[in-house]
């Protein structure tokens, strides 16, 4: 059980960084303080969640594997450039989207209802990318 917990781990992580990014964005670019209330509130719903599962911090600690992660250096040419602000966004809303995705699968292993609270924040974040965005697409047409 110790994979699935790495997975939860790495995925917790990854869901609130992606979150960070773009309520900065939405925060410090577009001064957005409701937008921005929405995000911090789901990552702090993120970090909640996972202390609602029957597993301790240092249980996922210890299934923390970064030094051995195949993955850290597997990037592909649209991760390691961003050409504007919309692009940072939508990449960052959209890796969120998908940890919550394997948050609500790996979190069936251990409590269904916390699962079906990540699946309500992935559709939120769904419904926040549709506000998020055009408006940044317009500030960045504004700002030219």
């Amino acid at each position: 059980m110790d994979k699935a917990i790495r997975i939860l781990d790495v995925n917790i992580n990854r869901s609130r960084e992606g979150l960070r990014v773009v309520e900065d964005v939405v925060r410090l670019v577009l001064n957005d303080a409701g937008l921005a209330s929405r995000l911090k509130t789901i990552r702090h719903k993120v970090t909640h969640l996972s202390q609602q599962l029957p597993l301790e911090e240092s249980e996922l600690l210890k299934a923390r594997d970064s030094d051995g992660d195949v993955g850290m250096n597997l990037n592909n040419a649209s991760e390691d450039r961003r050409v504007d602000l919309s692009q940072i966004a939508t990449a960052n809303i959209r890796r969120s989207q998908e940890s919550m995705r394997v948050l609500e699968e790996f979190s069936k292993l251990y409590d269904a209802k916390i699962a079906l609270e990540f699946k309500k924040l992935r559709f939120d974040l769904y419904g926040l990318e549709k506000e998020i965005l055009p408006k940044l697409i317009e500030y960045q047409n504004q700002s030219g």
